[in-house]
């Protein structure tokens, strides 16, 4: 079964199972990955008919799986993402004498996966970001892409790379029309135009938004114009500094799936690296977490895998006083119990399991605000 029948059979069982809000995303993706106008005709049609009509969820559906069966139809080429589509190699870049110095960091990166770039403030995150972009010049080191587009110099080289800072410059003007604008620069037929500026109004939620301006749209829909506009030009390579910062914890799970979606596109895939302090949600779409302490890289799954061979970490957020979780975890392996902001870490012995932490907790009545075991996560880093 090749991947694109796969996304399909994984819309119609979002949407048999009435998860319409992510099924109907996920549907834009199949169309999106067709490149196909009459489908995006489709789509669009469809979309202004579902905003029309919000609660006949049944006639949606089945609308919806006729569109599915249409795409279905059409042959999708998959791309090779083997070949790397960027290689640093002992990249460091130095602020002066005494001051802050990134690396060296030695990475690759490939279309199609998600990085996830963590530390604390001050580590070097956007730093390292601007530094792949070609928004900053490193002091040494190597900095090689291998992109489908042909570029001569810089200037070229930088159409493909997309760097989207935290905050955002003001535009004038409606919604549709700054992203139209987009697709005129590059010689976009007015018809085409329309379609596809439509189409990507329509995958990011912008549809009953795209004729208000800059001062009466939330942050959070500025982020999502920021990134329609920014896909409307088909980088090869996607950079995100704190995209989720402004947003909602509603709003962050769907941007971050739906941009794991995108950059997964089968013949036109993105390489996506994206700062944010938001670890967990960041690691659930994430293929590979880059750590950076100190302006050092560290690779996430290296460091993390060498320690969780000797410890289970646990975190545990509670009212309970220190001598009384040792109690409960008696005969559990506990080495150690650290008290962190409010937060319990405990470490056990490897040979514990995190469900018995969870049966002797609920068999001692203690009230937990929130657990989690973060052995293997970027978590552990912080409260250590």
């Amino acid at each position: 079964m090749t991947k694109a029948q796969i996304r399909i059979n994984e819309v119609i069982t979002f949407l048999k199972n009435k998860d319409i809000f992510l099924g109907y995303r996920k549907l834009m993706d199949c169309a999106i990955d067709t490149q196909d106008l009459d489908i995006y005709e489709d789509v669009i049609a469809l979309t202004d008919w579902k905003e029309k009509n919000p609660l006949k969820e049944e006639l949606l559906i089945k609308k919806s799986l006729e569109v599915l069966n249409k795409i279905s139809k059409i042959s999708i080429t998959e791309y090779n993402t083997e070949t790397p589509a960027v290689i640093g190699t002992e990249l460091t870049k130095s602020y002066g004498y005494n001051r802050f110095t990134l690396g060296p960091i030695s990475i690759k990166i490939h279309k199609g996966e998600v990085y996830g770039l963590v530390g604390e403030n001050g580590n070097g995150k956007t730093t390292l970001l601007r530094v792949l972009a070609k928004e900053l010049k490193f002091n040494d080191g190597s900095l090689l892409f291998n992109l489908d587009s042909k570029h001569h110099d810089d200037y070229d080289l930088r159409s493909n790379l997309v760097y989207i800072p935290q905050r955002t410059q003001k535009w004038y003007g409606s919604l549709k029309d700054n992203l139209k604008f987009v697709l005129s620069s590059y010689g976009v037929p007015p018809k085409e135009n329309e379609t596809r500026v439509l189409m990507m109004i329509a995958r990011f939620g912008l549809w009953n938004y795209k004729h208000l301006k800059w001062n009466e749209l939330s942050s959070g829909y500025k982020m999502r114009f920021e990134l329609a506009r920014t896909l409307l030009r088909q980088p090869e390579i996607l950079f995100l500094d704190e995209p989720l910062a402004n947003l909602d914890v509603l709003a962050q799970q769907v941007i971050l799936e739906d941009l794991k979606s995108i950059c997964n596109s089968i013949n036109n895939p993105i390489a996506l690296i994206l700062s944010s302090q938001q670890l967990y949600e960041v690691e659930k779409i994430s293929d590979k977490v880059i750590y950076l302490k100190d302006g050092k890289y560290k690779e996430n799954t290296e460091v993390i895998e060498e320690d969780s061979k000797n410890h289970l970490i646990v975190e545990i957020d509670c009212q309970c006083e220190r001598d009384t979780l040792k109690q409960v975890f008696t005969n559990l392996g506990l080495e150690k119990l650290i008290f962190n902001g409010g937060i319990y870490v405990a470490y056990f012995s490897i040979e514990t399991s995190f469900s018995s932490i969870l049966e002797a907790l609920g068999k001692h009545k203690i009230e937990v605000t929130y657990t989690r075991n973060i052995t293997k996560s970027t978590r552990r880093f912080f409260v250590s």
